[in-house]
């Protein structure tokens, strides 16, 4: 599997940005479909963008769409989230995750995970 770890999280006012990376280590970046997950207290996992191996097809979730973006860099092995227009709801720990399925449509379907970054956004 690929080790990841995440950063750019951090205290942004609502209406603000951050962007996240995530970095890939130990295996072939590219193989793996990517995603961001998050998890609030209380609330179940949820995914909030992926993105194919190649880049070709991106996911949002409802919640996020028209505000978040994902990219990859594969020369780079890196995952990146740009979130704009940040809500309090937004407020979570943030993870990105490899899969070695095509759209990562489920948590299940990923087999590595990075220890999260915490991203808090304040009214």
């Amino acid at each position: 599997q690929v080790q990841l770890v995440e950063s750019g999280g951090g205290l942004v006012q609502a209406g603000g940005s951050l962007r996240l990376s995530c970095s890939g280590f130990g295996r072939t970046f590219s193989n793996y479909a990517m995603g961001w997950f998050r998890q609030a207290p209380g609330k179940e996992r949820e995914r909030v963008a992926s993105i194919t191996w190649n880049g070709d097809y991106t996911y949002y979730a409802d919640s996020v769409k028209g505000r978040f973006t994902i990219s990859r860099d594969n020369a780079k092995s890196t995952l990146s989230l740009q979130m704009n227009s940040l809500k309090p709801e937004d407020t979570a720990v943030y993870y990105c995750a490899a899969s070695r399925s095509y759209y990562g449509e489920k948590s299940a379907m990923y087999e590595s995970w990075g220890q999260g970054t915490q991203v808090t956004v304040s009214s």
